[in-house]
């Protein structure tokens, strides 16, 4: 069963991601709706204008003065608001990020609370701004015909109203989102959701081995693979007659000029044209200056072990959240251990495999995870003991599965370290191997007391 994700990773898949992680799409959405409203509207009133009296009720009632002063001091207004609020959220969420991890601040980018209330103020001033261009006074026609929009009118007056709620609401949304546990809620949801778009699909694809000359493949530009469209890459492979295993994973870094995987003959001998086969692939291995959570697993653990680890900077000293950090990569590193961890083998059209892409390493994430933090918990008996814990709920859910002696190791460093730089007595600290021995022995005793 080979593991592959189960939305396209093509074209149209790296656009959603795009504009899913940026900040601009539904706010430029809000502007074309509010321009679409500021013409439909004011020809409606003007509709109902020349049909012979106006049968609505309870509209703007005033004149064409009050209606312009209206809906200029709601445009000025608005715009306003809108550039403090979010100069201020941008201020707010770099201290915060530079507390925790800048890689943080680009939830804030996604958030769709975020998203949301920047579209709502943005499009109530686009709004105004279109309506206001429609009210006539008497003095500015030539036949001295004065044009109030009054259900226009109206509407802007709701839209502030609700620019108002959404704004109360996004500044409690904020002093929420700014809390760590917050943070580190939505860092383990978004990692979530990546590994159930990787849900393994039917049909099992064994690799093909290598009969001929075995080539590397070079990069041909730098940055972090953040994805690979499969049919184009297949495509690509299929062409040359030839079998591409990448060398590299989703998230790691790609230097131009060095290996990015090794190419072989499907079914003949010979070698592959490599460099032509690298110019094709060029369109379908996609770099970016950042990593993404698309796809990329240890990306959101990688998060989870910064705020660990700044926590436990001697500027911060915040051992509490570094407990609570290693509490989520321990359920993070749990769900992964369950999970299969097989490469992914992309077939061509007639089912050939013609690209392996390797899956995320559970021994790597161990390391990730359970490595930068031990080296600066000296001294936090708290982190100490949260760290053999960790090591003992991952060793009930991962025995078996290759990582059992690097568990050991850890939690052997982990007794050392307590045992040198705190109060924890020798019984304790031999009582956290004596636990993870067990654990990954299949057994949990209880407690005694």
């Amino acid at each position: 069963m080979t593991s592959r994700s189960r939305t396209s990773s093509g074209p149209v898949h790296a656009l959603v991601e795009l504009l899913r992680g940026a900040l601009w799409p539904v706010p430029s959405l809000g502007v074309l709706v509010a321009v679409g409203l500021g013409v439909l509207l004011p020809a409606i009133d003007g509709w109902l204008a020349a049909a012979g009296g106006d049968p609505l009720t309870f509209v703007f009632g005033g004149g064409a003065a009050a209606g312009r002063d209206l809906l200029a001091a709601i445009a000025g207004s608005l715009i306003s608001v809108t550039g403090l609020t979010f100069s201020l959220t941008v201020i707010a969420l770099q201290l915060s990020s530079s507390q925790y991890s800048p890689r943080l601040l680009a939830t804030f980018v996604t958030d769709r609370v975020v998203q949301l209330t920047l579209a709502q103020l943005v499009l109530t001033f686009v709004y105004a701004l279109t309506v206001l261009r429609t009210v006539r006074t008497q003095s500015a026609t030539e036949d001295d015909s004065a044009f109030v929009p009054r259900l226009s009118i109206t509407v802007a007056y709701l839209l502030t109203l609700g620019s108002v709620l959404a704004l109360v609401f996004f500044l409690g949304h904020l002093a929420q989102a700014l809390r760590v546990e917050t943070m580190l809620r939505d860092v383990h949801d978004e990692a979530t959701r990546t590994l159930d778009r990787q849900q393994p699909d039917e049909g099992p694809h064994p690799e093909p081995a290598a009969v001929g000359p075995v080539q590397v493949l070079l990069a041909r530009s730098s940055g972090f693979l953040v994805g690979v469209d499969e049919r184009a890459a297949a495509e690509a492979a299929r062409r040359a007659g030839a079998v591409v295993r990448f060398r590299v994973r989703i998230g790691d870094a790609v230097v131009v000029g060095t290996p990015l995987g090794h190419v072989w003959r499907l079914g003949a001998t010979g070698p592959v044209d490599v460099a032509g086969l690298a110019e094709e692939l060029d369109g379908a291995v996609r770099l970016g200056f950042e990593r993404t959570a698309s796809g990329d697993v240890p990306y959101s653990l990688r998060k989870i072990t910064d705020i660990t680890v700044r926590a436990l900077s001697p500027g911060v000293n915040d051992p509490t959240t570094a407990v609570h950090a290693l509490s989520h990569a321990a359920a993070l590193l749990g769900e992964l251990a369950q999970r299969r961890a097989e490469d992914r083998r992309l077939p061509d059209a007639e089912g050939a495999v013609r690209v392996v892409l390797p899956s995320w390493d559970l021994p790597a994430l161990v390391q990730l995870a359970v490595e930068e933090p031990l080296q600066f918990a000296e001294g936090q008996p708290a982190v100490l003991r949260r760290l053999a814990g960790l090591l003992r709920e991952l060793a009930w859910r991962a025995r078996g599965r290759g990582v059992d002696e690097l568990l050991r190791g850890h939690v052997a460093t982990v007794a050392a370290t307590a045992v040198r730089t705190t109060g924890v007595p020798d019984d304790e600290a031999r009582s956290w191997r004596l636990a993870v021995d067990q654990a990954l022995a299949g057994t949990w005793p209880a407690e005694p007391g």
